[in-house]
């Protein structure tokens, strides 16, 4: 990153801070006028196209994106300032700054998140879990979840996510994590069904973790998957977060078995009413021995969940992205340090959550070493994997990518219960990619067509 570019992200750092000074005072009169002040001390020339979609997101009170920030001004203060702070300076300016000198100097990727599994150990057994073959005896210590924490802050990453298992079976010592590293912001994947009075308490304390909770659809389509009562929990989880004024959101994993439902303006208004700030939508992955590809949503599914959470994005005060279908605002595949990497429960360093292959364990290795590895190098230099961005992943849509370089890397698989061969893997998902390509193709083609006018 050049000097020009560090001093630009200072001043912006600087700018944020007196613009969230200026809010407080009173958000609902000041938000429309927040970018005056923005224009009155940043070079015209600066963040333009950002500037004005944030512009054009205030300028109405009625807008979604308007009535989503009301939503943020409505949690507990000290929560509020701590996401700003650690969120969007430390981790989305001063941090993407510093991963970006890292990757330049060390020619490999740094993530801008790293997702920590501190243990394999689950209350439950979701149908399509990729953590429901992990077993539940295997756990990264606390000791050994701080160091991975201290050195991805020095390569920039102060965003970590904690997938499982469950996660907050190991609630006492994430806790202690956020504690130490009060300038990370930290959020966890969870089922919900651990969240009580008292970790919510612990949540007010230290101020710097969100839950993402795992949800289906309504009731019916949930315990489903997740077994009779788990949306009943849920619903009493939420209802927790939002009396403590916490903010959360929801994390949906989408099938051919749900997609009506979480593709349908009922559910999106049902995670607003509950007080979510955003919901994460997952293309269900058919990974592990008893992988049911039944599940797998049909390429008409897909198009339906493609379609109606964009329209969706345009009115309802709730941040959505879908990772399958959204890739075109990240430039493809995010995994293998690019964004983001999974550290499991046994320490193996996988370049994504979802593929179980590597070549190092955190054990063994520092995080660079793992980032600089055969396997996370082959990611470095073959992302994106295709220039269609609705077919971003090379185990999904591009299964030919993912069965190379495992080979050509000597990775190994990491499945804890079952080691599953890459070609079995890809052979099962090659018929899957082979049915959504034409779709994929017709789809982006039209998203260009529409942005550059053509008929």
């Amino acid at each position: 990153m050049s000097m020009s570019d560090k001093a630009k992200n200072a001043a912006l750092s600087m700018v944020i801070h007196q613009a969230l000074d200026y809010l407080e005072k009173d958000p609902e009169a000041n938000i429309p006028k927040l970018m005056s002040l923005v224009d009155k001390v940043v070079p015209e020339n600066w963040y333009v196209s950002q500037r004005n979609a944030f512009r054009n997101a205030i300028h109405d009170k009625n807008n979604n994106w308007y009535q989503l920030i009301m939503k943020v001004y409505d949690l507990d203060p000290g929560v509020r300032k701590a996401f700003f702070q650690n969120f969007i300076v430390n981790a989305s300016l001063k941090g993407s700054a510093t991963q970006e000198e890292a990757a330049a100097r060390e020619g490999c990727n740094v993530p801008w998140a790293i997702l920590l599994d501190p243990t394999s150990a689950c209350n439950m057994h979701c149908t399509g879990c990729w953590a429901a073959e992990y077993g539940n005896k295997l756990n990264l210590t606390l000791e050994e979840l701080d160091s991975i924490v201290t050195q991805g802050k020095k390569l920039g990453t102060y965003m970590y996510i904690f997938t499982g298992g469950e996660p907050l079976v190991r609630k006492k010592d994430i806790i202690a994590l956020c504690e130490k590293h009060s300038d990370c912001e930290f959020l966890s994947f969870t089922n919900g069904t651990l969240i009580d009075e008292a970790f919510c308490q612990e949540m007010l304390r230290v101020k710097n973790f969100v839950p993402a909770i795992s949800l289906e659809g309504f009731e019916d389509a949930n315990d489903g998957r997740r077994g009779e009562g788990a949306y009943q929990k849920v619903i009493h989880a939420m209802a927790l977060l939002k009396e403590h004024k916490l903010p959360f959101g929801i994390s949906t994993c989408y099938t051919s078995k749900n997609v009506d439902d979480v593709s349908s303006e009922a559910y999106f208004d049902k995670l607003i009413d509950a007080g979510a700030l955003f919901v994460w939508f997952f293309h269900y992955m058919p990974v592990g021995k008893d992988a049911a590809t039944d599940l797998l949503p049909t390429p008409e599914q897909r198009t339906k969940m493609y379609r109606s959470y964009r329209e969706f994005r345009k009115t309802k005060p709730i941040f959505s992205m879908d990772f399958q279908n959204d890739a075109e605002y990240v430039g493809g595949c995010i995994a293998g340090g690019r964004r983001y990497l999974h550290i499991n429960a046994r320490g193996d360093v996988e370049p994504c959550v979802f593929i179980h292959y590597s070549n190092v364990n955190i054990r063994d290795c520092t995080l660079l070493e793992a980032l600089k590895s055969p396997l996370f190098m082959d990611y470095h230099d073959n992302q994106p994997f295709n220039g269609n961005m609705l077919r971003p992943c090379p185990m999904l849509e591009n299964p030919e990518r993912l069965r190379a370089m495992v080979k050509e890397t000597g990775a190994k698989s990491t499945d804890y219960e079952s080691p599953e061969e890459v070609d079995t893997l890809c052979d099962r998902t090659t018929p899957y990619a082979e049915n959504w390509k034409p779709t994929a193709d017709k789809l982006w083609e039209e998203s260009q067509a529409a942005k550059t006018g053509r008929p």
